[in-house]
């Protein structure tokens, strides 16, 4: 989930999320998509006492693809509503001296996610394509997330590490969605000056994404050369850089990522650039 903002509280925000793929078809490199995932949401986390925490997400999607045959498609709306709750597994803080002060945080939780988006395509309809299926809005689908988030900090100097695994069900059509495994570690420095604290952050971002599936069997490439890979799912591992601004109760931050090495759909998708901008407030 990366760096929350700077706040001690419950906050609320907005943010966008951005994400460029290029597809290649492996039996025909003539067939090509382009795919442009814009995503802007409202975000807030809500502290229930000392050791629990409600995070909620709701997204707006606008989604663009350039592709061979039909040329300029596009798709917007509500997308699925995420809601997780986690609890504090510990806190621990040790000051030596006021110049050494070492803390650490543990977060562990769940959640799961409501079919909210429009899921508007047959699968079973032979003219119906991948990038057909993932250019939806939505999944048709409650999956649900298991999380963990670890922070430790020294002095000025923090890592936070975070641990996510979506688990996809089965929608309305039995078409599943590959389960996700996500976890980033970012390093960070926060710079304090009065009511302002700057903290630029650097770290590293691993995807691991199973088959998508239909009645139950995992979807593969049918062309003859090339029959029995998957067709969908694939890792990626990027390398992240960002900054966080926080001035009293508002923090803006942003992050960009790069992939080192990747391998989505038998090499025919290939990630380009992801970022992030967003604005919080405390409440």
């Amino acid at each position: 989930m990366g760096l929350f903002p700077n706040f001690k509280k419950s906050f609320i925000g907005v943010r966008w999320n951005y994400a460029e793929y290029n597809t290649h078809l492996l039996n025909d490199p003539t067939q090509f998509s382009h795919n442009f995932y814009n995503t802007t949401e409202i975000w807030g986390g809500f502290n229930i006492g000392n050791r629990f925490q409600v995070l909620a997400f709701l997204p707006y999607h606008y989604n663009v693809q350039f592709d061979d045959d039909k040329g300029h498609a596009s798709k917007n709306g509500m997308g699925d509503i995420t809601v997780l709750a986690n609890y504090k597994l510990f806190d621990t803080r040790y000051l030596k001296n006021q110049t050494n002060k070492t803390s650490q945080q543990v977060w562990i939780g769940g959640g799961i996610k409501l079919p909210t988006g429009a899921f508007n395509v047959d699968v079973h309809d032979s003219a119906t394509t991948l990038a057909d299926i993932n250019s939806q809005i939505g999944t048709g689908s409650v999956d649900l997330f298991l999380n963990a988030r670890h922070t430790i900090q020294f002095n000025n100097f923090g890592i936070n590490t975070s641990v996510n695994y979506k688990i996809g069900l089965a929608n309305n059509q039995n078409y599943k969605y590959g389960n996700k495994l996500s976890f980033n570690s970012i390093a960070s420095y926060r710079i304090s000056n009065r009511n302002l604290i700057i903290t630029p952050n650097a770290g590293l971002s691993f995807e691991n994404i199973e088959s998508n599936q239909l009645n139950g069997q995992k979807i593969y490439l049918s062309d003859g050369l090339n029959s029995g890979t998957f067709a969908t799912g694939g890792h990626v591992l990027s390398a992240l850089a960002g900054v966080e601004v926080t001035i009293k109760e508002v923090t803006i931050g942003a992050n960009i990522q790069a992939p080192l090495t990747q391998d989505f759909a038998a090499g025919q998708t290939k990630l380009n650039v992801r970022g992030m901008l967003h604005i919080s407030f405390a409440l």
